[in-house]
């Protein structure tokens, strides 16, 4: 798999549906999905970029196969989720690719700390983001019901 036909390019309106339908995908694959996750992910401009987060997407031969978001929790605290990489495209390392980018643009508009909700029975996503400096932290409760994990990381 040659790296370079995969790109990571900025939300459009035009691309607006990929996000719910990445992540509507493992949702229902492993867990369910949420109140929460209809809100937010039938909304993706309103309810992320427009509260001052980012949502990218990954490009392989002009499909959209994955995305991620950076929510804004704080003007220094942002949360790393909406992260879906479709079925076909796993293991190429394009969620590699995005948790790259969502650290690059975090550094960039100088966030503090990323933080990230999960399930331990994603032994894959949990070893990828221990890699890249994300320890556990105190998990609250009621946020997600899927989530068992919350991991952090100070940039």
């Amino acid at each position: 798999m040659n790296r370079d036909r995969i790109e990571i390019i900025d939300y459009t309106d035009d691309l607006k549906d990929s996000i719910k339908t990445l992540n509507y995908e493992w949702l229902e694959k492993y867990f369910r999905v949420e109140k929460g996750d209809v809100i937010s992910l039938a909304n993706p401009k309103e309810q992320i970029i427009d509260k001052g987060g980012f949502i990218f997407y990954a490009r392989r031969n002009n499909k959209i196969v994955g995305t991620a978001s950076l929510l804004k929790k704080t003007e220094q605290i942002f949360e790393l989720g909406k992260m879906a990489v479709t079925g076909s495209a796993q293991g190429y390392g394009i969620g590699t690719m995005l948790l790259e980018h969502c650290l690059k643009i975090a550094k960039q508009k100088r966030i503090q700390k990323l933080i990230l909700y999960s399930n331990t029975q994603l032994k894959s996503a949990i070893h990828l983001y221990q890699k890249y400096g994300f320890a556990e932290a105190e998990l609250e409760q009621g946020l997600y019901e899927r989530a068992n994990i919350k991991m952090e990381l100070y940039l």
